[in-house]
């Protein structure tokens, strides 16, 4: 059991709790009466009086021309806000414990007649929810935090939580990501799609808890991951079979091509293996005709496919174009640097920049889509190309440019289109010669250079995929552990404020070809 002190200072009633009581103040402890200084309740005698608690102090600030509340301990922060809720004279209130902000702390207060707030610190969406409401707040530490899961998501403002169609989760949440995604899950209106990445049971149930919880119907959780966990994948099929039509979510999965195969594998008879072993051998001769013809192709096609872009870049009047994108430009100062990208909208609005790498053939307009997947498989005219095209990660921005740009292609070895000759890059023949440690990307507005420092061929894992860091020594551990890994020493320094770029492509059916490059300072603008 607390007791809770209120005091009367001038025009402010002050919220405290009583941790050492003196003669007076023990004599109290089971009257919760008033005496000329000092008022007295325990906690549990507001709770099952609230309202009566709540008529004496709004009584109490109409006798002694009260308008603010100051709040001593945070712990005390919600129930001072409900015993406020229909106080007509307190229009102003101070938190001053060092306690973020809750949104369930938001949605009390602006069912009161507070007008001002002072508090220690809060999220952006916060701000502008209670900037709505009529509330003005003055944050003590100006420092506005994210989570990682608001930072990946791009939910830095309240519409944004509002209008958010798919999400994407990494786990394991941490405590504030999982507050977080509760507060999304009562804020949003329009949430369809979660994909998630490297998941547990405990995750799923965790998610599917404060779904249900907060009434979210006809979501459909799209999880990437080969899973293997017996328990999960039993988890998964129950939930599906039992409880989707009854909570209206549904489970999807999406394996990789590499998985399923290796599964199918392992459920081969073996008998069968043996009994079509000619005929396998009949068809991996087959094959490798048909990869030869293919990777010609490809080649061809690939080849056509840049005499149509200079054809673009050569005849298509850009002025009309410019005048649009600048149109949706918050700058309008800003200036198209490179026309030839933005003539290449025309051909298809994903372009982002472009991107080369010296003697390898990476010289290719740079694509972005909604997802990591559509680009695997189609070209820059959208058409289905087992090719695929170069392509930057969903989660990164161009313009603020990402602390870490991440640059995805597949490795056509034979024809060497896309990032089939970045195997180069790990001979030291080429990682040697200076000219070829600068990978240029040009996008609408800028020239960026980077300068690489670390190339490393690693088993496939996404652990170098992070796009967003919580503050620069975090994103300096970061740097470093990439760092570490290179074959060669190229003598760069990287800095936790640096900004980087990152081509990944499959080396082989296990292993990643992985180059990283910091930007150069002179290319911030």
């Amino acid at each position: 059991m607390k007791k809770i002190l209120i005091k009367i200072k001038n025009n402010t009633l002050l919220f405290k709790e009583k941790v050492k009581l003196n003669n007076e103040s023990k004599n109290l402890l089971n009257t919760n009466v008033i005496n000329c200084n000092e008022i007295l309740f325990s906690d549990e005698y507001i709770i099952d009086n609230i309202k009566i608690v709540s008529s004496f102090v709004n009584e109490l600030c109409k006798s002694q021309n009260i308008d603010t509340v100051e709040v001593i301990n945070g712990s005390l922060n919600e129930l001072v806000i409900d015993i406020l809720k229909n106080n007509t004279y307190i229009t102003g209130l101070k938190l001053k414990s060092d306690l973020s902000l809750t949104f369930k702390i938001c949605e009390k207060l602006i069912k009161t007649n507070i007008t001002s707030l002072e508090c220690y610190n809060l999220q952006t969406f916060m701000l502008e929810f209670l900037d709505k409401h009529g509330v003005l707040v003055e944050s003590r530490n100006e420092i506005l935090f994210l989570s990682n899961f608001m930072i990946e998501n791009k939910l830095s403002i309240y519409s944004s939580i509002f209008y958010k169609m798919s999400l994407h989760l990494d786990f394991p949440f941490t405590e504030q990501d999982e507050e977080d995604f509760e507060t999304f899950c009562k804020i949003n209106k329009y949430l369809k799609t979660i994909h998630v990445f490297t998941v547990s049971r405990s995750d799923l149930e965790s998610i599917v808890d404060i779904l249900k919880n907060n009434s979210k119907k006809n979501i459909k959780i799209v999880i990437h991951d080969n899973i293997n966990n017996l328990d999960t994948i039993e988890y998964l099929k129950n939930f599906n079979k039992k409880h989707s039509k009854r909570y209206k979510i549904h489970f999807k999965l999406s394996y990789s091509d590499a998985y399923l195969s290796e599964n199918m594998l392992k459920q081969t008879n073996m008998s069968i293996l043996k009994i079509c072993g000619c005929l396998i051998l009949l068809i991996v001769v087959i094959t490798f005709g048909y990869v030869f013809y293919d990777n010609y192709a490809s080649m061809k096609n690939v080849n056509d496919i840049q005499d149509e872009i200079s054809k673009v870049v050569e005849i298509t009047d850009t002025d009309k174009i410019i005048e649009d994108i600048i149109a949706k430009e918050e700058n309008k100062e800003k200036v198209v640097v490179n026309s030839d990208i933005a003539s290449l909208l025309s051909i298809n609005p994903d372009v982002v920049g472009w991107i080369k790498v010296n003697n390898t053939n990476v010289d290719y307009p740079l694509l972005q889509s909604f997802d990591n997947a559509f680009y695997l498989d189609h070209n820059i005219k959208s058409e289905y190309d087992q090719n695929g095209w170069p392509f930057m990660d969903y989660k990164n921005s161009i313009d603020p440019l990402s602390d870490n740009i991440l640059l995805f292609g597949h490795n056509r070895y034979y024809s060497g289109v896309m990032f089939g000759t970045l195997q180069n890059t790990t001979r030291y023949s080429w990682y040697t010669n200076e000219e070829n440690q600068m990978i240029s990307l040009r996008t609408i507005f800028n020239n960026y250079n980077y300068k690489i420092f670390s190339i490393y061929k690693i088993y496939k894992t996404n652990d170098y995929f992070a796009t967003a860091f919580v503050d620069d020594e975090a994103r300096y551990v970061f740097y470093n552990k990439l760092k570490a890994r290179s074959i060669y020493d190229f003598k760069v320094q990287v800095s936790g404020n640096d900004k980087i770029l990152t081509l990944s492509t499959c080396a082989d059916n296990n292993n990643r070809i992985v180059i990283h490059a910091v930007l150069q300072k002179d290319d911030l603008g």
